[in-house]
């Protein structure tokens, strides 16, 4: 199997699938071999502690398209999908979870979506899910939260079927738990065009779910830290400047209508009430000092910035 320059690379990204892992391959291999693609298989074993590591190593034995790499520790998906980008050779790159949830008969469709339709990105819809109610409810309220706040018209985020033009995954950095926002991260890199294709959610054959409720609270977490980057990443300035000036004005202004009420009071001989007896007055210079901390924090932001070594750093489409 020539895998120089194949036209679809398989990420895997995995944490104890021993069970599921030959036949996994299998499958794929066969999908691959009827629709006459050249492919490979990259597993990205997550610091597994059973025995997929020997399991993927038999598997190359009978199969040169099999590549791995192994963490020495588990480091989370979104590392494994760095890693396996990074080193993915494919035209079209399918990322799919190990556990076999995800179908590779989707495989043909979504690279034809990518090299014919003109996609950069095509994330899979499990429509009809197998999974619990506990963990569909909270996902469709999670996704609808993420549209809203990101503007991408997908119905599923966190679903690990997904399929990229190779340039969209030599492009984004996936870090953290933001694996989940790829989508996010593709569109801030300048690739818009964004689809979504109903995929087949098949139960799970095989061990249990290695994410628990947590995850949910991650996601949010996850979600406002790509939405700031994505708007104020490279000026922070922006998002803390505006807000600690707004503080400071109307903290100064309420401290300053006090003082004058006070003043008017006094000129007109009306019942005084000393200034600092007010709740009102040391709301406006909590206000006040507030304002100027976070426009401190943007101007830290924007000297730490200023500094990086990828301030200057561009994608380009194309030059000539």
């Amino acid at each position: 199997m020539d895998t120089n320059n194949p036209n679809i690379s398989v990420v895997v990204p995995l944490y104890n699938e021993e069970e599921s892992l030959p036949e996994l391959e299998a499958w794929i291999e066969r999908v691959m071999t009827e629709n006459h693609f050249t492919y490979e298989i990259i597993f990205v074993d997550d610091g597994s502690n059973d025995r997929s590591w020997k399991v993927i190593r038999s598997l190359k034995e009978k199969n040169s398209a099999v590549r791995a790499i192994r963490f020495q520790r588990n480091y989370g998906k979104s590392a494994g999908l760095y890693c396996g980008f990074e080193a993915a050779q494919g035209d079209v790159v399918i990322t799919m979870d190990a556990d076999l949830q995800d179908s590779p008969d989707e495989i043909p469709e979504l690279y034809r979506m990518i090299t014919e339709e003109g996609y950069d990105l095509v994330s899979g819809w499990k429509k009809r899910r197998y999974d619990p109610i506990g963990k569909t409810l909270p996902s469709k309220f999670f996704n609808a939260t993420a549209r809203l706040a990101s503007g991408i018209k997908l119905h599923d985020f966190n679903c690990g079927l997904k399929a990229y033009r190779k340039k969209v995954v030599k492009s984004i950095e996936v870090y953290g738990e933001m694996h989940r926002f790829i989508p996010v991260l593709a569109k801030n890199a300048g690739f818009k065009k964004i689809g979504e294709k109903v995929v087949h959610h098949r139960a799970r054959k095989y061990g249990v779910s290695k994410f628990g409720w947590e995850r949910m609270i991650k996601g949010y977490l996850d979600l406002i830290t790509v939405m700031f980057m994505t708007r104020f990443g490279k000026s922070p300035m922006y998002f803390f400047g505006g807000l600690g000036t707004l503080m400071f004005l109307i903290g100064g202004a309420t401290a300053i209508y006090l003082i004058i009420e006070k003043l008017y009071k006094q000129a007109h001989l009306l019942p005084i009430r000393a200034v600092t007896d007010q709740p009102l007055f040391f709301i406006a210079m909590g206000a006040a000092i507030i304002g100027v901390q976070l426009f401190l924090a943007g101007f830290i932001g924007e000297l730490i910035g200023r500094n990086s070594s990828d301030r200057n750093r561009y994608l380009i489409d194309d030059k000539f």
